[in-house]
């Protein structure tokens, strides 16, 4: 499951600036068409809610299966809360134990088996902003809801208490099979709608991923496979329970040093990480010998667009400038946040003239940019200084001082350029 865990307002707070006025939960706060779609969202949880406890025969079979599946989500939270929970989207497993109350039980469950655990997850691991975390829940509870309505029709009677049907009835496990692809698509769809409100970038990087995919692929396994455990005897939950928890354990860990790696705001590799990555790559550059360049990027102005228009907006834009260097950059390119509104980009093999030729195509591309706010929109220009391997430093710290040369340089004659040092350094 796709879950939003932090705000820009929650990364100020961290950061030692307090929250001021509705910032912080308020999602009057977020940009109109973030407003309503949250809305339009709930509204249709809370009719299909209403509907489906009117329409709904309760047995008490259904209820323990509820419970026994609740139980097992629950103990998944418990046993891995004290890694804690990576900041901004991140990933969990208890869509494996919601696919099975979708198809076995009643469309009603599917609808409530979201709102226990997302409440164990905000008190008990991690605290959002509050509509977020309503967002989350509703949209999960919709996607279950369309799986359990498609695999009852199908079906046309719960399964749970007859073990036969996983043997001999391919036609319902085909059923459940394109039922679970339903329920993660839907899900992934309606969280990607919400993130592409609040993030720019491609779609494809708001849905789906190479990442994402693989464990979207795990967890629909994992679901299917609880779910057969729980069609031959609740009991089974006890055997398919720890192996859940140690998954779910390995991927908090997984994400939580990754975002050890990144910036919060905008995704990049933090300062930190960039430095340990490119004295690698130098190090790559001194035994090959091949050309290196760095670029350091400063946001012009940046303090009056915060001045002008807020933190939040301020927010927006370091992330649509860094989304855009992502988009304008190699795959193998090395690019992060090195501090402030200042970026640091590092291209293995490129000479002065490739390396110039990157920079002036990034300072245009962000010079184009046009970045959303309630009544207007922010456009904002960089200064960018470059620096050779061997012509303006033999080493890390030698090259960032000869682009911070460069970038000063920038800065003083006008801005929005690009810029070599001044003096170059002998090799």
């Amino acid at each position: 499951m796709t879950a939003v865990h932090r705000s820009a307002a929650d990364e100020h707070r961290h950061e030692g600036e307090p929250a001021r006025g509705p910032a912080r939960f308020s999602l009057l706060a977020q940009s109109l068409p973030l407003v309503a779609y949250v809305l339009a969202v709930v509204v249709a949880y809370v009719v299909a809610v209403v509907w489906q406890l009117a329409v709904t025969e309760y047995r008490l079979r259904d209820v323990s299966t509820f419970l026994a599946l609740a139980l097992c989500g629950a103990v998944c939270i418990e046993t891995s809360r004290r890694l804690g929970m990576p900041a901004g989207v991140a990933r969990d497993l208890l869509s494996a134990w919601w696919l099975p109350v979708a198809l076995l039980l009643p469309p009603v469950y599917a609808l409530l088996i979201p709102l226990p655990l997302q409440v164990l997850m905000h008190y008990r691991v991690r605290p959002t902003m509050a509509y977020r975390r309503v967002l989350v829940t509703a949209v999960t509870a919709l996607s279950g809801l369309a799986a359990s309505l498609v695999f009852h029709r199908v079906v046309a009677e719960p399964l749970a208490g007859d073990s036969a049907w996983v043997v001999e009835d391919r036609g319902a496990l085909l059923a459940a099979l394109g039922c679970a692809v339903l329920f993660t698509v839907l899900n992934t769809l309606l969280i990607g709608v919400a993130i592409r409100a609040v993030h720019e970038g491609r779609w494809r990087d708001a849905l789906w991923t190479r990442e994402t995919l693989m464990l979207d692929v795990v967890e629909l396994c994992l679901g299917l496979l609880i779910m057969i455990n729980c069609v031959i005897s609740p009991f089974l939950l006890l055997l398919v329970l720890p192996p859940v928890v140690l998954l779910q354990r390995s991927l908090m860990h997984q994400q939580l040093q990754a975002a050890a790696r990144t910036d919060a705001k905008t995704g990049l590799l933090n300062a930190g990480a960039w430095q340990r990555e490119a004295d690698i790559e130098i190090s790559r550059a001194e035994r090959s010998h091949e050309a290196l360049a760095i670029l350091l990027i400063d946001i012009d102005y940046f303090k009056r667009v915060n001045d002008t228009h807020g933190h939040l907006v301020g927010d927006q834009v370091l992330a649509s400038v860094a989304g855009t260097l992502c988009l304008q950059l190699r795959d193998y390119d090395i690019v992060g946040r090195f501090g402030g509104e200042e970026f640091a980009v590092l291209l293995p093999g490129a000479d002065t003239v490739e390396a110039c030729r990157v920079a002036e195509r990034l300072r245009a591309r962000v010079r184009r940019l046009a970045v959303p706010t309630e009544d207007t929109t922010v456009s904002v220009t960089i200064s960018i200084g470059v620096a050779l391997y061997r012509t303006h430093g033999q080493d890390l710290i030698e090259l960032l001082a000869s682009a911070d040369l460069a970038l000063y340089r920038a800065k003083q004659t006008g801005r929005d350029r690009v810029c070599l040092p001044a003096v170059r350094k002998s090799s």
